[in-house]
């Protein structure tokens, strides 16, 4: 797979996460917190694709080494107009350790932008990390 890194620009990656928060705070509402993450997973790529956005799930983020595609990947959980890395948790809190994940999928994918959504939150405000690489 060709990864779409650098087609879009930063008012249109900003219109697509917009979307995606728009979706998470409408599944948040519905069912609240404390289900599997892969109920959130199904109902977000769903709404996504309602929008008219490219979702795919799971998708492998290849790892390359001297120019090399290492036979292994991360497991990302949703890929947004292959251009945006979603993470998504339902933890009781967000950790280093889960935003060290995201920083590594960032780093490896070379992308301008990656979510960390976590659903077991009293309110996804609380529950919503973006990380950024300088455009």
């Amino acid at each position: 797979m060709m990864w779409n890194q650098d087609c879009y620009s930063k008012e249109q990656l900003n219109h697509f996460s917009g979307k995606i928060i728009e979706a998470s705070f409408k599944i948040h509402s519905r069912l609240g917190p404390d289900l599997l993450e892969k109920a959130y997973e199904s109902c977000l790529k769903y709404e996504l694709t309602r929008f008219g956005l490219n979702v795919e799930s799971p998708t492998i983020l290849p790892v390359y080494y001297e120019e090399n595609c290492v036979d292994f990947g991360y497991r990302v959980d949703l890929l947004v107009e292959n251009c945006i890395l979603i993470e998504l948790k339902s933890v009781e809190k967000i950790t280093s350790l889960h935003e060290a994940q995201l920083l590594t999928y960032l780093k490896l994918s070379k992308f301008k932008l990656d979510l960390l959504i976590n659903f077991n939150v009293i309110r996804l405000n609380d529950g919503i990390k973006r990380m950024v690489q300088d455009f």
